[in-house]
């Protein structure tokens, strides 16, 4: 296993870790806000604050470790890319090996040959690019649309009973680079299946 290999399999296994610690976080938040409802069915108003202020600070780790996470699946798309790149490079290299003995002798069909395979490598490199492009594209845009994030942000707030004091109309949404159609998506799922068989 190689350096960039060794590095590609800590990232994943960093950001599986951040992802459980903040499902974690959740589960606590979740405990100091029934604490917290408790307190405050029962008149202990001192100790609903504390429970308050526990579920926020559980609240902001559990963001906080997902946001980190996300980061860190983004650099694992990119590691995986040069990974790709890198055992992509070491065949075209030995292509044009291939091509540098073939052109000594001038054998047109090994010749013939050794083009068609570089011209099958290239197009294998195009597919692998275009696919690891698209993962990281993914991972680092919100490819959510803003009138779903605003419609289940008011539906939690009016099931908690709690009015909604941010301008949501006022924000931007982030711009989100197109997708893939189902029917590329899986042309290239077919020729990446073909690569690594």
């Amino acid at each position: 296993m190689s350096g960039l290999e060794k590095a590609l399999f800590n990232l994943k296994f960093t950001a599986k870790q951040l992802n459980r610690q903040a499902a974690k976080a959740g589960k606590d938040e979740q405990a100091e806000k029934g604490k917290l409802k408790k307190a405050i069915q029962q008149n202990h108003a001192d100790i609903a604050k504390i429970y308050a202020q526990n579920a926020i600070r559980k609240q902001n780790e559990r963001v906080n470790l997902l946001r980190l996470a996300s980061r860190i699946d983004a650099v694992s798309s990119r590691v995986q890319t040069a990974v790709t790149m890198r055992q992509v490079t070491g065949s075209m290299a030995n292509v044009v090996r291939g091509m540098d003995s073939a052109m000594k002798s001038m054998d047109l069909d090994k010749i013939s040959a050794v083009m068609d395979k570089f011209e099958t490598q290239f197009e294998d490199l195009d597919v692998a690019t275009g696919y690891y492009e698209n993962a990281t594209s993914s991972a680092t845009a919100v490819g959510t649309p803003q009138e779903d994030v605003d419609r289940l942000m008011n539906q939690v707030a009016d099931e908690a009973g709690v009015e909604l004091h941010q301008d949501l109309e006022a924000a931007t949404p982030a711009k989100v680079k197109p997708t893939p159609t189902e029917y590329e998506e899986e042309g290239l799922g077919d020729r990446l299946r073909a690569l690594r068989s």
